[in-house]
């Protein structure tokens, strides 16, 4: 099993033993960043490993690797010499592992180290890109038996996670850490089990960042079930792009732990599509969920869609039966039903009979919206800042049509029973933005707003101070993922778990 190392890169050797016993339930060792501590903190290194109460790995990171430490080659050894010196009989006492990059040929330090009991992590990091033969990379670092492998590089998209990811199982006898830094190697972490890798790194996101990519014990741990996933463990998560706000994994991961299921819901951001259906290949992912941009594009790319998704022209749900690496992909769209069962459920109606409404948006979202309306007899209006999408749409339904400008206010003072957004814009970080400023809200108007963070947008701020009655996305997510969970597992979701999962998403919102 991967353990859980929180890397310390506090000021003060007093701020990082705190961050130890903030997450102490959920760690298993410590990184002490010696290149983040104040100068003079540097001289007292010696006693941390005592001080901690966990084993330790004394580190000082060069800038060129992505550390902070610019003091000089001489004095950095002199502080290994230092933190590796007078060891005790009671190795606790001592720091379990000393990081020596590659190219750091001091044979007095490897001796001291491995006299006492302290095991070399043989490190690399590339913050540029990945290896041609990452493989042979991995095994050319470790000098002697004992060392420990470690390999971090910065993937420019999912293709090069993919080539990871088969490096470590070309290298699957060695013990080794191996991981991609930022957005696209956060899957690499929570999956270090899949990736044989002997630990997966954390910070507290209080300190300065350690590497970029990096997430906080807790989240690891508790909302990725990290200490359950084995190289057995089952495969899902969500595609899109860029991915920053999906609250999809929390849900899944809830599920899964309540329900005692041997599977890990992950995020996969992917610039490119392709890229993350043959990564899914290459883990064996076994469904997913599929947000902006995608809902469009995966279609073409699957064996079998349902009626809705043919209709609609949209699919946010894959799966696959098959474990081999070139799986068969079918689809079907929970977002329809999740976003009718929300609307109907806030107002109080069986159906949209005689209700004119306006959808903001044209892409999956608005679809799956667009498609409900129509199936529970609602008039529609169609907006959209690409009027030509805003058009295909309509035509489709028969409903009416315009772009966010000046042109389309008085067609939409008459279809404003019932306001739908179905745009990112406003969701976070980018809170301040408004999809369609110059409208301005009567008070009458069921606003609804599919974004669910924040829990608030400027476009539902600004229908709220108006007397309208407002709704955001949060309880459509739930829903859809209801639905989603059913097409995988083919059985009830626990609905009782519903409350719990909304005062989660609230909490971290």
């Amino acid at each position: 099993m991967a353990r859980v190392c929180l890397c310390l890169t506090g000021k003060t050797l007093s701020r990082n033993l705190a961050a130890i016993e903030k997450y102490r339930r959920c760690i298993d060792v410590a990184e002490l960043r010696v290149d983040c501590l104040d100068p003079d903190e540097r001289f007292l290194i010696r006693d941390f490993p005592g001080q901690a109460g966990l084993p330790v790995i004394l580190t000082i990171r060069r800038r060129i690797d992505g550390g902070y430490f610019d003091s000089g080659e001489g004095f950095r050894i002199s502080l290994f010499s230092r933190g590796l010196a007078f060891a005790e009989v009671d190795r606790r006492r001592n720091f379990a592992y000393v990081d020596l990059e590659e190219d750091i040929d001091v044979p007095s330090l490897e001796e001291a180290a491995r006299t006492f009991g302290t095991r070399i992590i043989r490190s690399c990091h590339n913050q540029n890109g990945i290896y041609d033969n990452m493989a042979e990379k991995i095994r050319g670092l470790a000098r002697t038996g004992d060392e420990i492998a470690k390999l971090a590089v910065m993937p420019r998209d999912l293709g090069d996670v993919i080539k990871v990811y088969r490096a470590a199982k070309e290298t699957s006898g060695m013990e080794k850490i191996i991981l991609c830094m930022g957005d696209f190697g956060t899957n690499t972490r929570i999956l270090a089990a899949h990736a044989g890798s002997f630990l997966s790194y954390t910070s507290d996101p209080e300190l300065l960042p350690a590497a970029p990519g990096q997430i906080d014990p807790e989240t690891l741990v508790k909302h990725y079930r990290f200490r359950d996933i084995t190289a057995r463990t089952t495969i899902y998560g969500v595609v899109g792009f860029p991915l920053k706000t999906t609250f999809s994994p929390r849900i899944f991961n809830t599920v899964f732990g309540h329900e005692k299921i041997d599977a890990v819901y992950v995020p996969f951001p992917a610039q490119n599509l392709n890229d993350f259906l043959h990564l899914a290949a290459e883990l064996r992912v076994a469904g997913a969920a599929v947000t902006i941009p995608y809902k469009e594009e995966i279609i073409p790319r699957l064996r079998n869609v349902s009626d809705t998704v043919r209709k609609m022209g949209a699919c946010n749900t894959i799966k696959t039966d098959k474990t081999d690496h070139s799986p068969d992909w079918d689809g079907i769209n929970t977002d329809a039903l999740g976003f009718s069962e929300s609307l109907l459920r806030f107002t109080g109606k069986k159906n949209l009979r005689g209700m004119k409404i306006t959808v903001v948006g044209a892409g999956g979202a608005a679809r799956a919206a667009v498609s409900e309306i129509h199936r529970l007899g609602g008039r529609g209006l169609i907006l959209n800042r690409n009027s030509v999408r805003a058009r295909e749409l309509a035509l489709e339904y028969r409903y009416k049509w315009g772009g966010l400008d000046s042109q389309a206010l008085d067609t939409m003072e008459r279809y404003s029973d019932i306001i739908i957004q179905t745009t990112p814009v406003g969701t976070y970080p980018n809170i301040d933005d408004d999809p369609f400023e110059l409208y301005h809200f009567k008070g009458h108007e069921t606003v609804m707003d599919l974004i669910y963070n924040p829990e608030e947008t400027a476009f539902l701020r600004r229908a709220k101070a108006a007397g309208c009655r407002i709704l955001n996305g949060l309880e459509m997510l739930i829903r859809q993922a209801k639905y989603q969970y059913q097409y995988f597992f083919e059985r009830d979701f626990p609905d009782q778990l519903i409350p719990r999962l909304e005062e989660i998403i609230r909490r971290k919102a």
